[in-house]
């Protein structure tokens, strides 16, 4: 069984945006990942660059903690590459704590 979640409205500021994801929606985050069963991919909205060093430890230490339940996030646009990503994540079992980037057109790992 998989699930998504859409964390959204968050602040244009990384730090803002991290503060507010910890506020508001760890809680959620936490609810999700027990209900997902084997697989839960987070999807965040796309943001600036700097937003990637703590989306990479939020989803990171989410997949540790809650391993073998299999945790990862794709950032961008709800579309077709975002429904693709979401469909490979829940069919590639060694596959967690990662955060993907997709655009409209194609998706990449975040480097």
């Amino acid at each position: 069984m998989a699930a998504t979640l859409h964390i959204a409205n968050l602040p244009a500021s990384a730090t803002q945006a991290a503060k507010a994801y910890y506020a508001a929606w760890a809680d959620k985050v936490e609810q999700a990942v027990l209900e997902a069963g084997g697989c839960l991919t987070l999807r965040f909205d796309p943001a600036a660059r700097d937003h990637q060093a703590w989306r990479r430890a939020a989803v990171a230490d989410l997949a540790r903690g809650h391993a073998p339940i299999r945790i990862n996030a794709v950032a961008g646009p709800q579309g077709p590459a975002f429904d693709q990503v979401v469909v490979w994540l829940e069919n590639a079992p060694g596959i967690t704590g990662q955060l993907l980037a997709v655009d409209s057109q194609r998706s990449k790992f975040a480097a």
